[in-house]
């Protein structure tokens, strides 16, 4: 059924009601009537918020929007088709007043079930669409729900399309029991499916998103987005006072609380929403099945000794320590001790992880969390496009100034920062993308909490799965390259360096003081740890030295910005003709053979 079909049909019903704004309170809005705000208190016209996309045009706050409103600011005009309705509902407990009450909400809201699902296009992306209503029994997930889910998601992995899911739920429908509760099982498995065939599923949290919908589709999208201050939680906020007995804390289980604590990749306002997942949708063009002729998407041409003739040919001609692409910096090696190398990488005005991400690439996208404690802000990523190759950039993150740099840690990632950045790795993995890292880190976070979030195993797993991921993985040193902190965004098929990078075992400081008892001789340390660029190149440690211009700040970037694209665009053509067993054994030989 056409969306245009659909809203004739939805506006005679609402011609028969009045229209309503759904707050908090969920209040009765005659049409051109002034009505207050549940969230401000102010006085407004219901037409006025309803034209805004429902948002109070007084304190910005958002109402809740039906299914078809919401598709229909989304989608291409007319490129909606409905699929799956007219379900029959079943009353599995044979719950007294269910039917009766299942089918009093379809007169009055014009919805067969609690979500529409179908196909539309969304800046002329196909993709496949489901849009809970919060007007039907609160979204509630019963049989319906779960299986117009499961049907939409299974025909999505049949014909190689993305998935888009508007959550809006009260959780489980209790009229329906276990029944209820298989659906959980039964919408995990169908988005299991569709994630093993290379698929993207966009998950969009509105308010509230709760209970069994939280803990099944909701919250296992590849790409996880939530609209402000919307409810997300298991246990609503009022179980959960009941249960310990206390007041929750303001802001608890909202939007930005995920964010903060790194369940949920970025809060999109709704007047950016379309444009925001047209973006991500770009970055994911030709999602689909693998071709299974070409492990990572290129013809098996090159044998293995052309590869490593390549490899080693590639190398003699891009080494732009020696070459005539270099800036005016040459004699710089030649005079610049090592200690003089690690305070020139510690300078304050030295551009940054950021600084690179936005001169290299375009169409950035950031993405936030490790999916169990927090966003460690020591650590960005996500989605950009390199010449029109979509790519996963992660960067450990220092900041510009002193607030910056207190809030990112002065750029040592914690247990969540790692596991962050492994998320987006694997999620790379699953989409055939290039993985691209800046490493910048005077080491890991030290501390208790550190500890206790398992500092060791969070860096202990990025170095294990990185060493086998199955896709090409570049890591550049632009600053300081601190110890295993360093190593676990650093486990690539290539690594290179900034002329005035350093890349060690710990600091100065740190290897004086357990060797010498003394931090004081670091500048000695420096000088017997063999940690510069052109030292660890001589070593075979890394591939390639870029040169720096005498005063390397961000307004002097220009020339080592070009010397890296030209030298990246090379990496990512010869590596992504690599098969993956080529791939991976290539990446285990290179340090097998350190």
């Amino acid at each position: 059924m056409k969306l245009d079909h659909m809203f004739k049909k939805t506006k005679q019903i609402a011609s028969r009601k009045n229209d309503n704004i759904r707050g908090e309170k969920h209040p009765s809005v005659p049409r051109g009537l002034l009505r207050k705000c549940n969230k401000c208190g102010g006085a407004i016209i219901a037409e006025d918020a309803i034209a805004d996309y429902y948002i109070c045009p007084k304190c910005g706050g958002y109402f809740r929007v039906d299914a078809y409103s919401r598709i229909a600011r989304v989608a291409d005009e007319g490129s909606f088709e409905e699929w799956d309705s007219g379900l029959l509902n079943g009353n599995p407990m044979a719950f007294r007043g269910y039917e009766e009450k299942i089918k009093t909400l379809q007169e009055k809201t014009g919805l067969d079930e609690a979500i529409v699902t179908g196909e539309a296009r969304i800046s002329g992306h196909r993709v496949v669409l489901g849009v809970c209503d919060g007007r039907f029994m609160m979204a509630s997930m019963g049989e319906i729900v779960g299986e117009k889910v499961a049907r939409a998601v299974e025909r999505a992995t049949k014909e190689k399309l993305p998935v888009i899911l508007f959550a809006c739920s009260g959780g489980a429908r209790m009229q329906e029991g276990i029944v209820s509760l298989m659906q959980m099982a039964k919408t995990s498995a169908a988005l299991k499916r569709h994630s093993d065939a290379g698929l993207l599923y966009i998950s969009v949290l509105t308010d509230p998103t709760t209970g069994g919908v939280t803990a099944s589709f909701a919250m296992l999208g590849d790409i996880i987005l939530a609209e402000p201050k919307a409810l997300i939680g298991f246990a609503g906020p009022r179980v959960i006072e009941q249960t310990i007995g206390e007041k929750l804390p303001k802001g608890f289980q909202r939007a930005e609380f995920l964010l903060a604590h790194g369940f949920i990749d970025g809060i999109v306002e709704r007047d950016k929403l379309r444009d925001t997942l047209d973006t991500i949708l770009r970055l994911h063009g030709g999602v689909g099945v693998h071709d299974e002729t070409s492990e990572c998407g290129q013809t098996d041409a090159h044998d293995e000794e052309e590869i490593k003739k390549e490899h080693a040919l590639a190398h003699e001609s891009a080494d732009l320590g020696n070459g005539e692409d270099e800036p005016e910096s040459t004699d710089l090696r030649r005079h610049i001790d090592a200690w003089e190398r690690v305070q020139l990488s510690r300078r304050n005005d030295r551009p940054v992880g950021s600084d690179y991400i936005h001169a290299l690439f375009t169409d950035f996208v950031e993405l936030h969390g490790d999916r169990c404690f927090a966003d460690d802000r020591a650590v960005i990523g996500g989605i950009a496009m390199f010449h029109g190759t979509p790519v996963t950039v992660i960067a450990q993150a220092k900041g510009s100034n002193t607030k910056e740099n207190i809030d990112r840690h002065f750029g040592m990632p914690s247990p969540e920062g790692y596991r962050k950045a492994l998320r987006l790795m694997q999620q790379a993995e699953k989409f055939h993308r290039p993985v691209i890292c800046f490493v910048d880190t005077p080491g890991a976070f030290c501390g208790l909490e550190a500890e206790e979030r398992g500092q060791g195993e969070a860096i202990a797993r990025s170095i294990y799965e990185m060493s086998a991921l199955k896709t090409p993985v570049l890591s550049i040193v632009i600053g300081e390259g601190g110890s295993g902190g360093a190593l676990a965004m650093a486990t690539a098929d290539e690594v290179w360096m900034l002329e005035n990078s350093v890349y060690s075992i710990l600091s100065p400081e740190g290897f004086a003081s357990i060797l010498w008892k003394d931090s004081k001789r670091a500048k000695e340390a420096a000088a017997v740890m063999r940690m510069t660029a052109e030292e660890l190149k001589e070593q075979g440690i890394i591939e390639l030295v870029f040169a720096e211009p005498e005063q390397y700040t961000t307004e002097h970037m220009q020339d080592v910005i070009e010397c890296l694209d030209k030298e990246m665009l090379r990496f990512l053509e010869q590596y992504g003709a690599y098969s993956m067993e080529e791939l991976t054994d290539h990446r285990y030989e290179r340090f097998r053979r350190i």
